[in-house]
């Protein structure tokens, strides 16, 4: 049967994450025994206890949620060893396409924990820098969206759609002076709810472009390979293999849109009648069913 991996990005996370896969898995005790040692700070006891404001920086919630992640996958390709005889995609949801990479084979554990490590510390440092967030719109569509973020732009402060997750569920994003304006058009336009989002600024803007050139760097001291699956690309939603093409679009896709919805799309299309969510929650999965309510999403890793 057709199967496409999924791997949740930043928002997923949750104070005593990866707490029932750690108990019953030696191999994922393992994976966060190595990270312990990569990152310098032990990174389960931080999932496990928190605080939530310290597990929610991005600095330190991207390679909890890398981590996690792959750990599942590494005790759900001992429990079945067929696994990858059936997929045939991988992705993920931002931070998570890192996760996918990984799975496929395109970079190590270890070289993935240190690029979402930097790449953490730069969009943090970005956010930092500028008053910027995101907000959740729900009930409303792209186009109008799209009308709206122009409207309640400025010279100066500029908002625009981020993560295009499913229809009636778009994420925009921007300088808060702005973002403040978007949100109450969107109330005015008939938006069921907006939602701001708990991230440090406007991820997926040319806000983040400060991290391109960190995140860069960090890329090309890292050895790619060709994946053994394709990933499909946040940035153009298709899927790619090569080593080069991926090391080109993940700082892209920092200042990129998310482009979600076009990516399980792509999939569907191709194919693919079977998914698992590896990793923490199910929120890929409430995107998937807004896009193809009969197709079956398994979570692993809770």
């Amino acid at each position: 049967m057709p199967t496409a991996l999924l791997f949740p990005g930043q928002g997923a996370q949750f104070v005593g994450m990866a707490g029932n896969l750690v108990e019953r898995s030696s191999i994922a005790r393992e994976c966060f025994q190595q990270a312990a040692e990569v990152l310098g700070f032990d990174l389960l006891k931080l999932c496990l206890e928190g605080p939530v404001e310290e597990l929610s920086r991005t600095e330190f919630c991207q390679p909890a949620l890398f981590v996690h992640s792959f750990a599942a996958l590494k005790q759900l390709e001992a429990e079945r060893p067929e696994l990858w005889n059936e997929v045939v995609f991988a992705a993920g949801l931002s931070l998570g396409e890192y996760t996918a990479v990984a799975a496929s084979g395109g970079f190590t554990f270890v070289d993935g924990l240190r690029l979402v490590q930097a790449r953490g510390r730069a969009m943090q440092a970005a956010a930092d820098a500028v008053a910027s967030g995101m907000s959740s719109v729900i009930g409303m569509d792209q186009e109008k969206l799209a009308t709206i973020c122009e409207q309640a732009s400025t010279a100066t402060h500029q908002v625009q759609l981020a993560n295009l997750l499913c229809p009636g569920n778009i994420a925009i994003s921007g300088h808060l002076e702005a973002l403040e304006v978007a949100e109450r058009l969107c109330t005015e336009a008939g938006a069921m709810k907006t939602v701001r989002l708990q991230v440090a600024g406007a991820f997926h803007t040319a806000i983040m472009q400060p991290a391109v050139t960190k995140l860069e760097a960090a890329l090309a001291a890292v050895e790619f390979s060709d994946l053994k699956v394709p990933v499909v690309s946040n940035v153009d939603a298709v899927p790619h293999t090569q080593a080069s093409e991926i090391k080109n679009l993940l700082p892209q896709q920092v200042v990129a849109p998310v482009r979600w919805e076009d990516s399980l799309k792509y999939v569907i299309a191709a194919g693919v009648d079977q998914f698992i969510e590896v990793g923490t929650g199910r929120i890929l999965a409430g995107t998937l069913k807004r896009i193809q309510r009969k197709l079956p999403c398994e979570n692993y890793g809770d």
